[in-house]
């Protein structure tokens, strides 16, 4: 069922999010395979935010092609599918306000990037912000009555 406004599935999105915490993200190498891994993102709205290594492989995946897919799943078999956009961001400002977000935010969602870098000025801190341009709500739960996924878009470049 498509989604005309994101606010209609936000509360439960966030539900999830916090319920689940840690996604797979697949990005695309330089020969056009997929490799995923497990992060962290943390949510504003429909824009996603990974306090991430800044000098490693999704660097040069992303140099590569800018375009991630994002999988939550828990064991009830409730999953997010979230379609996006990838680009560093080098703002210090931003990069501080997303360190204090992290660490405001209750656990699990929320923790202390100081555990990984040594501050926010550390060169090996990055921010991805993530720009979704499709993000899927399913479920087999759902799925088994005859339920279609919700399913938002947005148009970006």
């Amino acid at each position: 069922m498509d989604i005309e406004n994101f606010s209609v599935i936000e509360e439960e999105f966030h539900q999830r999010v916090r319920k689940i915490v840690w996604c797979n993200v697949t990005t695309v190498d330089r020969q056009n395979r997929p490799r995923s891994r497990i992060l962290h993102p943390i949510w504003e709205g429909y824009t996603g935010w990974i306090a991430t290594g800044r000098e490693t492989l999704k660097t040069r995946h992303l140099e590569h092609n800018p375009w991630v897919s994002l999988c939550y799943w828990d064991p009830d078999h409730k999953q997010i599918y979230a379609d996006c956009k990838a680009s560093w961001v080098d703002d210090t400002a931003q990069k501080i306000r997303i360190w204090d977000l992290y660490k405001s935010t209750a656990a699990p969602l929320g923790y202390d990037p100081g555990m990984i870098w040594k501050g926010q000025d550390d060169p090996s801190y990055g921010l991805l912000r993530l720009d979704p341009w499709r993000i899927e709500l399913s479920s087999i739960h759902e799925m088994s009555t005859g339920q279609a996924p919700q399913v938002w878009r947005q148009n970006i470049d």
